[in-house]
Parts: C-alpha cells; structure tokens; sequence
C-alpha cells in the first residue's frame, strides 16, 4: 500500500479534488444569488373572433379540428388487429374497413387516417379507441373555421387555412383583429375580436336566390351583384358567382375563389356613359337643350386625314344629351366628347376614382387601367372611346363607388364592409362612420344625370327595371370582351350589365350587376335590367322602403309584444327543432359549449339527441333547411 500511494500522486490527487469542489461551490453560490425564474404558466389559447353579418349572424366561428394518425409500427399481431380495427373506425370516420386498410399499408411508420374530423366525429371515435385499446392511434387538435352558411358570401368572408392565418377575403384584411398577437396591460394574450360585416344575412341570401337564377337562365360563365348605401358607403350585399363552400375551400375550383367584384379588370361599357355625360355637363360642355344628330355613326376628321368612326346601332335622328343615355348612343356620345379637352377628360375620369383602388377591406384588389395622353397608347379615337365604355379597364368596386357620387349629391363616400368590430366582451371597439372623399360633381349635375336615368328607366333602354310604385334611375351596357386569343373584340363574348340608384327623389341604394359571356340574348337591357328590378325590388322591401303603391291603415297605436324567453341550455341537451337562426344567436356567446350550424332557416335535426347530458366542451351540431 505504502508503495502503491506515492506521496506526490496523493497530493496532486487531493488538489484536483479541491479544485473540483471550489468549483462546483462557485458555481452553487453563483446560482444561489440569481433570482428565480417563474414557473411557466399554461398560456390559455387565444380564441379567433367570429365574422358575423351587421344584426350578430354567425358567419365564420371557431372551432376545432383533429388529424387523426396511426403509428403502424405500434400495432402488435398487425394484420388480425389492423382488421378488426378497420371494422370499428370505419363507421365513425364514414370511410369503408377496405379504404382504412388501404392507407394503414401504405406506410410502415406513420399514416394519417383522415384530417380535419369535426368535433362531433371525434368524440365517439376517442371513445372507441380508448375502450379498445388503440394505443396506436394519436389525435392532433389543430384550430378551426366552421362556415356555417357554407357558400354564401364566400368570396367576402374569405377563408382561414390549418396555420390559423386567413387566406382570403376578410379573414385575410382583418388577421390581426381576428387574432391578434401580443399580450394586453396584465401580461394576458390578447383575445380576438369580433368582426360585423355590413352585409346583412338574410338580404345576401335573398339576392343569392335571385343571381342564381339569372346565371342559370343566361347560361352566364360569372356573375356579380353589388349593393350599397350611397349615403354611408357600406355595402349591404356582394355577390360573385361561381362561389366557393367555405367547409371545402380546399377542394373548390379556382373560379369559385376568384373575388370578381374587387379583382376582375374589365371594360365596363355604356354604363359608363353616366359619367361623361356628368363629366362634360359639370364642365358646362353642355347643356339640357343642347341637340345631337344622330345618322347611326359617330365620324370625325383628324389633322393626318384619317377619319375616326365609332357606330351607333340606331338612327337615333336629333337628341339631347338625356336622350343620348336613354337610347345609349354611341353617336351622341362621342360628339359630347368633343365638348371637353382630353387632359381634362382623363384628370375628371381620375377624380371619380379610376385607375386606383377604392380602398375597401378587401385583398387583393385591381387599380383597374386609365390611359394617359401622353403615353404611346393613346390614339386620336382614345377619347370618344372612352366616353363610351371601352378603351378603360375598371372593377365593379368602382363602378359602385363612383355611382355613390351621383346618388349622394356630387359626393362620393368611401365604401365599407365592416359595420363594427367589438371586444370579446361585447364592448365596440370600432364602429363605421362615413367617410366622405371630395366633391366631383355639383349638386345640380349629379342631380341631371339621375333625371336622365330615371327616364332611361321609364322610356328607354332600362324599362324592363322600372319599378312603377318606386322611382328608379338606371343604365345599362353590353361591352363585346377582349379576344385573348386572336386580338381585338370577340363577336361571341359579351359583358351585360346594368346600374341602378333609388329611390330617385332620395338617393339611397345604389346596384350595380354585370353578367359575363351570357349565351343568346346579351343585351344588358334585355337580360340584367330585369335583374336590377327583382333585385331593387327585394332591398326595397327588406329595408322596409316606402312604395308609392303602398296601401295606409289606421292604428291605434297600441303595440303588445309577447314575452319570449330565449333558449334555455341546462343540464340537458334542449330540442332545438324548429329554432330560427336568429333565436340560436344568444348562444354563440356561451364558452361552455359550442354550437356549429349548419344551412339556413330552421333547425330540423341536430346531434346529440335531446336529453343528452351537458359536459364541458360540448359539441351542438345543428343543422337547418
């Protein structure tokens, strides 16, 4: 022993033993003197705000999906259990014991069985394999959009994909208020806001009803119907067809995503007559007495010797400007356009809001395209061209922005599509106010032009939209399509559209619809002012509107409303059947539990049954026809 421990190896020993341990002291005291680190609490998920329709509809509102997978590698005595538990999920997943078999072979570590199963699908599957004994078979809780009017209002709405971001529409523009990111005073995540849309539910399905119908009866390749307040700007209807099922974005055709109405670039045609009439008539070019001859072609000599022609489809003889807009003559037209300078024309074309974005909550959004006099695309024939609908690219936003100016006095306002936003609390965080951009016309010419649509509505191209009880000024256009494949125009591919403000003695609705590549008849006058006038007829009533028709009655005065209490959760699961929309909208709010709706009208079946008892968390499905 005595030589095994040599006193210089014991000593050198010892010392890097004390070193060790002055070490290990340092580093105890040092650690001893920090502060100490909070044990990290489990953040609660911030919960995405619901999209609903300006009275609280439901629209768009949270929920959660599942990934439901398997790890093949786990499944002991493979094929005897992977057949029995084939037979026992099938069921549930609404998927043949073949077509489960099928994708548990297709990999021997991992497979996802189905993706993005509903909460009502998911808890009696958990059940099942739980029971069972499934200990291979994993559920990934991802955050999820239900759509509970599936395709209405689809292109606004827009879409939430798996990440939790919107991709589309509203769901897109108003991420941040949907779900926002950061904490609040109190170190809390801040929770998501709801957004009100300006549309109102009940009128966009109505005129849904109604485009529907025209794309059908016109065989039309797209559609699209816009309404707003010319008096607030907020859009109360937004239609563009094809549209999209929200609950199956993913496997939707990319024509049913396009949002035509703020995207789409087009030549919107004699429509836009209205504003070179307004245009020249503000700049005193003319006057209500003024006369134009029309011999069925509009010409006009330049100084190289060649001469300009622009064809009219009638002999309209002698009118005045309003008779111009009322037979929609191209040869009144252009020699209107001979009343203003093409620097002015183009500056004034400017000022209502073409060649920019209107600014809306949209993504996404085209500029359009307005010619420059000085760029090399522009021609001697530019400006009678122009003044008749062609020759300009613009995008239904627009069109109806720039109409807001007509109806409201000379001034246009800037549209909307949010109501109100509020707190998860019900507070309002913002609410729309109008925002009125500067004046474009005077109140005497934008009150000119809508006197010459209003007998474009009584005697001339847009009759088949009057109303008779309801004064309605319209214009309607049909615009031959850019041939993308030879050049030119198309002799098959036509735009009809019409634009429509009422009531004319107090501006307030201004509609504009526009239907593309119609088969057979395509005159906008023939098949879009019909529209206009179902559709006017429709707002009218929806909004309560008076009618020159409309009948008076005597009333006391005395109004009894009965007591009504709302629907009632408790322990229990209540019978739903026969509850409106409307009366399930108390119960959005409920954290508790969560209800997905879907269709429209009322509830006829719902899941689980009546009786069922309440649990945390619980999952109403109810759906409505």
């Amino acid at each position: 022993m005595n030589q095994f421990f040599r006193p210089k190896q014991t000593i050198f020993f010892f010392i890097c033993c004390g070193i060790c341990l002055l070490v290990l002291l340092f580093t105890y005291a040092k650690l001893s003197l920090q502060p100490v680190t909070p044990v990290a609490q489990n953040v609660p998920p911030v919960e995405r705000g619901s999209i609903v329709d300006r009275s609280g509809f439901p629209l768009a509102v949270q929920t959660n999906f599942y990934h439901v997978g398997v790890s093949v590698k786990n499944i002991k005595d493979s094929e005897k259990i992977k057949t029995r538990f084939a037979n026992d999920v099938a069921p549930l997943l609404e998927m043949l014991p073949e077509e489960v078999l099928e994708i548990i072979n297709t990999n021997r570590s991992f497979v996802y069985l189905k993706k993005k199963i509903t909460q009502t699908m998911y808890e009696p599957l958990k059940q099942l394999t739980d029971e069972k004994g499934y200990n291979f078979v994993s559920y990934e809780k991802i955050p999820g959009r239900n759509y509970p009017n599936h395709a209405l209002a689809s292109q606004l709405i827009g879409y939430m994909g798996d990440d939790g971001r919107g991709l589309a529409g509203i769901e897109f523009s108003q991420q941040s208020v949907l779900a926002p990111s950061g904490t609040d005073e109190n170190g809390e995540p801040l929770q998501g806001r709801n957004v009100f849309l300006s549309i109102d539910a009940n009128l966009q399905y109505k005129l849904e009803q109604i485009a529907h119908k025209t794309m059908n009866e016109t065989q039309a390749e797209s559609m699209m119907l816009v309404a707003a307040d010319c008096t607030t700007g907020e859009v109360l209807s937004y239609i563009s067809l094809p549209s999209a099922d929200l609950n199956e974005y993913g496997s939707s055709m990319i024509e049913a995503k396009v949002d035509r109405p703020a995207m789409t670039a087009y030549e919107p045609g004699s429509v836009f007559k209205i504003f070179t009439v307004g245009i020249v008539y503000d700049e005193h070019g003319i006057s209500p007495n003024d006369s134009f001859l029309c011999d069925g072609m509009y010409e006009k000599r330049i100084a190289g010797g060649e001469t300009i022609r622009i064809k009219c489809l009638e002999h309209h003889g002698w009118c005045t400007p309003k008779d111009g807009l009322r037979y929609s003559c191209n040869d009144v037209l252009g020699q209107i356009s001979d009343r203003i300078s093409e620097d002015e024309f183009m500056a004034r074309i400017r000022m209502l809001g073409f060649g920019k974005k209107t600014g809306v909550e949209l993504p996404g959004e085209t500029s359009g395209s307005v010619k420059d006099t000085t760029s090399a695309l522009w021609s001697a024939r530019s400006k009678p061209t122009i003044a008749i609908g062609q020759e300009i690219s613009v995008s239904a936003l627009q069109m109806l922005q720039a109409a807001t100016s007509i109806g409201n006095g000379g001034i246009p306002v800037q549209l909307s599509f949010i109501h109100k936003i509020t707190n998860k609390d019900g507070t309002t965080y913002y609410e729309h106010e109008p925002q009125y951009k500067d004046r474009v016309f005077s109140k005497n010419t934008a009150d000119y032009i809508l006197s010459c649509m209003e007998t474009t509505a009584k005697s001339g191209t847009g009759s088949r939209a009057n109303l008779r009880d309801v004064d309605i000024g319209v214009k309607t256009g049909t615009a031959q399509m850019a041939d993308k494949v030879h050049g030119g125009y198309s002799d098959t591919d036509f735009l009809s559209s019409c634009i429509a403000i009422f009531p004319v003695d107090e501006p307030q609705i201004v509609l504009y619809i526009v239907v593309e590549k119609a088969k057979g008849e395509t005159y906008g006058g023939r098949i879009v002012a019909p529209v206009i006038g179902e559709a006017a007829d429709i707002i009218i009533d929806h909004l309560g509107m008076s009618r020159g028709g409309a009948a008076s009655l005597e009333h006391s005065g005395v109004i009894t409303i009965s007591s009504s209490q709302g629907i009632q959760v408790g322990s229990v699961v209540p019978d739903f059947t026969g509850k409106s929309k409307r009366e399930l909208l108390p119960l959005m709010e409920r954290t508790d539990i969560r209800l997905n709706i879907n269709g429209s009208g009322w509830v006829t079946s719902q899941s689980p049954e009546p009786g069922t008892p309440v649990t945390e968390n619980m999952v109403i499905e109810l759906n409505l026809e």
